[in-house]
């Protein structure tokens, strides 16, 4: 009676078929270790090449990460380089003028003085001191620094781009 009981037991639910092997009697493969080695090494090579992909992906960010260091560098210099620039010229343009502004702010004056309308025009004073527009500008600035007041600039009416320096009375 036990070994009906057992038997029982061990198939609940549907009754097993004729061709059902239990698991226990299903054959045993045998590897030899060069076979199993192999079947490793093909089961790990994807993870392989996706390691070798991600390490050659760190090298190249590594090597871009360089070359934007060193070009930050390179603009952090330029930049310091641009400030000491700006420093200069504004130091430049805060100096007194010298003897050669004061001396064709003089001629300017007295120019100016000998005229009846205490009036001339920037060509006709370029002509008079032999000079660019770019001096003739840096020796009104000194004559009028000297004189504050006393020089005023107008616009010629008829051309607006032509000016023209005037000696104020006193």
């Amino acid at each position: 009676m036990e070994v009906v009981d057992t038997t029982q037991i061990n198939t609940f639910g549907t009754s097993p078929k004729a061709d059902f092997v239990p698991q226990s009697e299903e054959p045993v493969f045998i590897l030899t270790s060069t076979q199993l080695q192999d079947i490793i090494a093909r089961a790990i090579q994807p993870l392989q090449d996706e390691v070798r992909e991600l390490k050659a992906t760190v090298t190249r960010q590594d090597e871009n990460i360089a070359a934007l260091e060193s070009i930050q560098e390179t603009q952090a210099d330029n930049q310091f380089i641009q400030l000491r620039l700006i420093h200069e010229l504004r130091e430049t343009s805060k100096k007194e003028p010298g003897k050669t502004e004061t001396s064709r702010a003089e001629k300017i004056e007295k120019y100016l003085s000998s005229r009846p309308d205490h009036k001339a025009t920037f060509e006709t004073l370029k002509g008079h001191l032999g000079i660019d527009k770019d001096r003739l500008n840096e020796a009104i600035k000194a004559l009028m620094a000297a004189n504050p007041g006393r020089y005023g600039i107008a616009r010629i009416p008829g051309d607006k781009r032509k000016r023209t320096l005037i000696m104020l009375q006193k």
